[in-house]
């Protein structure tokens, strides 16, 4: 799934912030961000939806459904 993993990097990233701001931000340890990005663990669906919502994206963006944010 490394689209995902992209993609939670890249936001990420671009809002300048560390694993640790994130995961304080969602709730989850900084290692799961980690796991996440590094595509070795795929987060609940509660955690994705608290991830698409803090960026301002929709689920199938996030996941490579689709394009368009």
């Amino acid at each position: 799934m490394s689209t995902f993993s992209d993609r939670l990097k890249e936001l990420r990233s671009s809002k300048k912030l560390s694993q640790l701001d994130l995961a304080r931000e969602i709730g989850v340890s900084q290692q799961a961000v980690s796991y996440c990005e590094l595509g070795e663990d795929i987060p609940t669906l509660d955690v994705l939806i608290k991830i698409a919502d803090f960026f301002d994206v929709t689920l199938d963006y996030l996941v490579g459904r689709r394009d368009k944010q």
